[in-house]
C-alpha cells in the first residue's frame, strides 16, 4: 500500500465537472492498493497518516499530527501509485490491485479515517477525477508498507 500524502491549505476532486470532495486545512492523501494489501495493513498505515507530525506549532517547527490543529482529509483512489515503468515507454499497472478488492480496501480506508477525522471526503473509485490543491509547503511525503511494515 502507498500513500502520497500533501499538506494544503485547499484541495478539491471533481468528476464529469462536479465537486464530489473538497477540504480546506489538511491532507490530500493519494493511495495505491496492491493484492498483497491487507486490513492489517491499512489499519498501520492509517495510523501513521493520523500521527505525522508535519503541520507546524507555535514555534513554526513541525510537532503537530492533523488532529491537532482540527485538520481534513480528501482521500482519492490513485492506482498508478503501483506503475512499473523498468521495460519499455509504457507504464504497466499489472502490481496495482484488482479492482474489486481494491475498491473494498479504499472504502474501508476512508470509513476508519472518517471516524478519527470527523470531515473527510473522498473522490469516486475507478472514476476519471479532476484534483486542485495548494500544497502548503509544499510539503509531501510519500508512505509505503512495504517500507514502514515489516
Amino acid at each position: 500500500m502507498k500513500f502520497v500524502i500533501q499538506r494544503v491549505s485547499q484541495a478539491k476532486v471533481s468528476v464529469e465537472g462536479k465537486s464530489v470532495g473538497e477540504i480546506s486545512n489538511g491532507f490530500l492523501v493519494l493511495v495505491g492498493i496492491c493484492d498483497t494489501d491487507t486490513y492489517e495493513i491499512a489499519d498501520k498505515m492509517i495510523y501513521k497518516l493520523l500521527h505525522l507530525r508535519i503541520f507546524s506549532d507555535e514555534n513554526g517547527k513541525t510537532n503537530l499530527d492533523i488532529k491537532n490543529v482540527s485538520g481534513e482529509l480528501l482521500i482519492i483512489s490513485q492506482f498508478t501509485l503501483y506503475a512499473d515503468c523498468r521495460k519499455g515507454n509504457r507504464p504497466s499497472f499489472t502490481n496495482a490491485g484488482k479492482p474489486e478488492p481494491a475498491k473494498e480496501m479504499y472504502e474501508y480506508i476512508l470509513q476508519k479515517c472518517e471516524e478519527e477525522i470527523p470531515h473527510t471526503a473522498g473522490g469516486i473509485f475507478g472514476a476519471h477525477m479532476e484534483v486542485s490543491l495548494i500544497n502548503d509547503g509544499p510539503f509531501t511525503v510519500i508512505l509505503d508498507s512495504d517500507e514502514i511494515i515489516k
